[in-house]
């Protein structure tokens, strides 16, 4: 058995997005890879509209924190860095002291909270980036992995 590799997704709030992406990765490929996310300015909360919308399909990210980028750097050995919004692709640094990378992607992703609307369209519009992340992972996970993944 080989140690799993270290996945990090990161964008401003850790609220939405990269909770988001780390629940698809955990539930599609957590048994070859630590899932993770972090923030650059994170929220307290995981957002009720991401954790609602990711329960739709079967995965629980309830129980996820959004946490500081600063919990992982120096101390975590990161194999992947995904970053997922504009600010953090702007002020996140090429290299990180203590943190090695191997590889760094900028797949960018609206933030699903600038939808103005009814309840139900701005659910619709989680749905969509929550779908548009789960193919990005999918696709990730097919050019990167020689075993099957899961839908």
């Amino acid at each position: 058995m080989h140690k799993k590799q270290n996945v990090l997704f990161l964008c401003n709030d850790n609220s939405v997005r990269s909770q988001m992406a780390e629940g698809l990765l955990r539930h599609m490929a957590g048994d070859r890879f630590e899932s993770m996310s972090a923030g650059l300015e994170p929220e307290n909360e995981v957002n009720p509209f991401a954790i609602k919308v990711m329960s739709e399909i079967g995965i629980d990210i309830s129980t996820q924190k959004p946490k500081a980028v600063d919990t992982y750097l120096g101390k975590t050995m990161i194999h992947d860095l995904m970053i997922l919004c504009d600010k953090a692709q702007a002020t996140c640094p090429r290299v990180w002291p203590g943190t090695p990378f191997q590889k760094r992607y900028y797949w960018p992703v609206t933030d699903p909270r600038e939808m103005c609307g009814s309840t139900e369209e701005q659910l619709a519009f989680f749905r969509e980036v929550r779908d548009d992340l789960k193919q990005k992972i999918k696709s990730w996970l097919n050019e990167n992995v020689e075993l099957p993944v899961a839908s």
